[in-house]
């Protein structure tokens, strides 16, 4: 079952900045390209490098260790090694809060 979890206010991200969280032993990225938040998984699929601390450019994170790089709008692979796509999660904004989409 869905549900949304507030993970941070509007203020907490401003735009260009990401942060990481915990959630259900998950550890996500939230990212705030131009005042749109897009969020996923921090952790490549290539070799488990955390993605936050790469380099984002556009819409896409680069992955520091290898070059993998991911669209942070859907979690699609953009450029090799890695092969498979980031688990990505839906945002709302409530208000002024930062809301991720969570499945059981």
């Amino acid at each position: 079952m869905a549900e949304f979890v507030t993970v941070a206010t509007t203020d907490e991200i401003q735009p260009g900045d990401r942060v990481v969280f915990e959630i259900k032993r998950h550890w996500i990225a939230v990212f705030n390209v131009d005042g749109k938040y897009y969020a996923v998984e921090d952790l490549c699929t290539h070799d488990y490098g955390t993605l936050a601390d790469g380099y984002l450019d556009g819409y896409e994170i680069g992955c520091y260790r290898h070059g993998a790089r991911f669209d942070i709008r859907d979690g699609s692979v953009k450029m090799g090694p890695a092969l498979r796509p980031v688990p990505f999660y839906p945002v709302r904004i409530e208000g002024n809060e930062v809301q991720l989409e969570l499945n059981d």
